[in-house]
């Protein structure tokens, strides 16, 4: 596990290319926030996280399956993940951040162009709502 990236990986690098290409400025794994967020955008007052299906258990995807062996090891592990998850985004809206999630799986070849559009638009569209806007 020593070997598994935090930050700067290729899903990650592919969100804020596209970003930073339709002209938003953002700071990146901004410590100041809870979970340092990927992704945040102080003029949207917006932040976005790019999670892997497995690491933060996507539920219904095809790239997040238990794996076979140390079961009760894995359970645990990425419980906590999805529970620290759900805090930190909670507490950022609390802040009055709104908070988007992008999944590794919607960034597939199909559906990528897509996914990133739709993020756009999330973004700059209505900011003055201050909900939690996880997808």
């Amino acid at each position: 596990m020593s070997r598994i990236r935090g930050k700067d990986t290729s899903i990650e690098v592919m969100v804020r290319r596209y970003l930073f290409a339709r002209g938003l400025r953002f700071r990146k794994n901004d410590r100041r926030y809870p979970g340092h967020p990927d992704v945040v955008l102080p003029k949207w007052h917006t932040v976005v996280f790019v999670n892997g299906c497995f690491w933060h258990m996507h539920e219904g995807c095809s790239k997040h399956t238990m794996p076979k062996s140390n079961v009760e090891f894995w359970t645990a592990k990425l419980t906590r993940n999805r529970e620290r998850d759900a805090r930190q985004h909670r507490q950022l809206a609390e802040m009055g951040w709104r908070v988007i999630v992008v999944w590794e799986c919607e960034l597939g070849k199909r559906t990528r162009e897509a996914r990133l559009e739709r993020l756009y638009g999330q973004i700059v569209a209505d900011s003055g709502r201050r909900e939690d806007r996880t997808s």
